[in-house]
């Protein structure tokens, strides 16, 4: 299985991704828009995986690499790629996909609940369904409309747009499930001034002692929805 990571900040990386990953014998290559930001040929990848970054997909005009990034995952769902988009991630596919990307009514930053659509609400299978209530991991301050054809698979309440399924192929996440203990500390590390007393922002200390066993099954959740965007591909 050929998978390619898009990776904007070097401080957001696929977390608990790279475990699941590495069990089944893969090994991701990188186009890192930090970096040389080269980005392959669709051709011949199974899956795509875009990261987090404090950026907004509307700042095209001071970074220019947003438009190339947009094209190419434009590409690859034309192609058949399967495409996994977390927090900034889901805001470029949605973009992408020709969906508004603006600022939510609330920033959300913490662990919070999220709830998943009703099975009677979400039209065809069962892929990358969410149960009634999870908790994750939030850091947004923007949100999206759905795309055209796009179906809602979760919504919280600062927040109606959580989580989509573009058909069987493509999922965006606002959220972070691949969030470890490390993961969110390199967050809080470079993006701590971001929190101020709000409604949906918790504190540092807050957000630190979450226990073990939350990430646990954050991360379970996480392996799930990749199992059903991929299925039993081989390396």
């Amino acid at each position: 299985m050929r998978v390619q990571v898009l990776q904007h900040v070097p401080f957001e990386g696929i977390g608990s991704m790279a475990p699941w990953l590495a069990a089944r014998g893969v090994t991701p290559d990188y186009t890192r828009f930090y970096d040389d930001g080269l980005l392959p040929p669709v051709d011949g990848l199974d899956l795509v995986i875009v990261m987090g970054g404090p950026m907004s997909v509307n700042d095209e005009a001071q970074l220019s690499w947003l438009c190339a990034e947009k094209q190419f995952l434009r590409e690859a769902i034309a192609h058949g790629v399967r495409v996994l988009g977390v927090c900034l991630g889901a805001q470029l596919i949605a973009n992408a996909l020709g969906a508004r990307v603006y600022p939510n009514a609330e920033k959300e930053i913490g662990w919070f609940p999220i709830q998943g659509v009703s099975e009677d609400a979400v039209p065809g299978d069962a892929c990358c369904r969410f149960p009634a209530e999870s908790l994750v991991f939030h850091w947004h301050g923007e949100t999206f409309d759905l795309p055209p054809g796009a179906v809602r698979l979760a919504r919280s309440a600062a927040c109606e747009n959580q989580a989509f399924r573009f058909g069987g192929q493509v999922v965006g996440l606002q959220f972070h499930l691949e969030a470890t203990p490390e993961s969110a500390a390199a967050i809080l590390g470079h993006c701590g001034d971001e929190l101020v007393p709000a409604a949906w922002i918790q504190t540092e200390a807050a957000i630190r002692r979450v226990d073990a066993a939350v990430y646990a099954e954050a991360n379970r959740l996480m392996g799930r929805i990749l199992e059903d965007l991929v299925g039993a591909a081989s390396p």
